[in-house]
């Protein structure tokens, strides 16, 4: 199926005004009322790594969804100073208008994030309660912090470590296993950090998920240690308490990838998900 693409200028918060880039269906092929925001994680602009929100944008559109990835004010093609994931709530209220504005069928939007995009989605639902979301696909969300990174290493890395013979060997030659113990002293002495007395963002993301009524897709990179310390961090914190098990929050992890989804059987993988997703959203 054909589709169609061309580029708009976002109207953004404090005259950061945002480059995007609109797929939408071919006009004789059936159109959903449902549109799709990618919105962009890291040091990232639309086109993503291995141009994976490219793919994802023209697969989704090719199947009769309207989708919009930009760029963040101070990337890729838009001017101004870079907004940190924290404070990205406005800009991705413009750019679900500017979908709405380019296509006047589309009443309802899944925003769709890969590492701080799911993380910055999350914080906008947890700011805005925005009706017109009527669904989330989070993609090894961020939730990064000192003590988090150190038990996901401790549990995901270290116990590995411990159970090779290939480690104790060095270490009894004197290699870098007194190196890897030290580093495991480190990481458990992190792990036993005091909490913060102030709402941190992992909090303010949970806080959004309890907000948000409506359907989720969480996919997970198998090889990826942001979703590993994602995923402790929702088994242990009091915030994260139940939400994973919620109804309505479907979970899928892609074995054999990384944080990117590089490969192209996990790219594939992921665009079938998300797509048998997004049409049971509309049974």
């Amino acid at each position: 199926m054909s589709i169609h693409e061309h580029p708009l200028v976002i109207p953004g918060p404090k005259a950061q005004d945002m480059l995007g880039i609109v797929s939408l269906p071919a006009p004789v092929a059936p159109q959903q009322n449902t549109g799709v925001v990618i919105v962009v994680g890291g040091a990232q602009y639309r086109v993503g790594s291995h141009r994976q929100f490219v793919q994802m944008a023209r697969f989704l559109a090719a199947a009769g969804y309207p989708v919009l990835r930009f760029d963040f004010p101070g990337m890729g093609d838009s001017p101004g100073a870079p907004v940190a994931f924290e404070d990205s709530a406005p800009h991705i209220a413009a750019a679900i208008d500017a979908l709405h504005g380019q296509h006047s069928k589309v009443d309802k939007v899944v925003l769709w994030g890969l590492c701080d995009g799911a993380s910055a989605s999350l914080l906008y639902m947890k700011a805005h309660q925005d009706p017109r979301v009527v669904g989330m696909v989070l993609l090894n969300p961020w939730v990064r912090s000192d003590a988090g990174l150190a038990r996901a290493q401790v549990k995901h890395y270290y116990r590995q470590r411990l159970m090779e013979p290939d480690f104790w060997r060095k270490l009894a030659a004197g290699g870098v296993g007194w190196r890897a113990l030290r580093s495991l002293g480190s990481n458990l002495r992190t792990m036993r950090q005091n909490p913060p007395k102030t709402l941190t963002f992992q909090e303010l993301m949970a806080l959004g998920w309890q907000a948000f009524e409506c359907k989720m897709m969480l996919i997970l990179s198998e090889r990826d240690l942001t979703a590993q310390e994602f995923v402790e961090h929702a088994k242990t914190h009091p915030a994260w308490r139940g939400l994973l098990s919620r109804p309505g929050v479907t979970q899928h992890w892609v074995h054999g990838a990384d944080h990117t989804f590089s490969s192209t059987s996990a790219q594939h993988e992921v665009q079938a998900v998300v797509l048998a997703w997004l049409n049971d959203l509309h049974r």
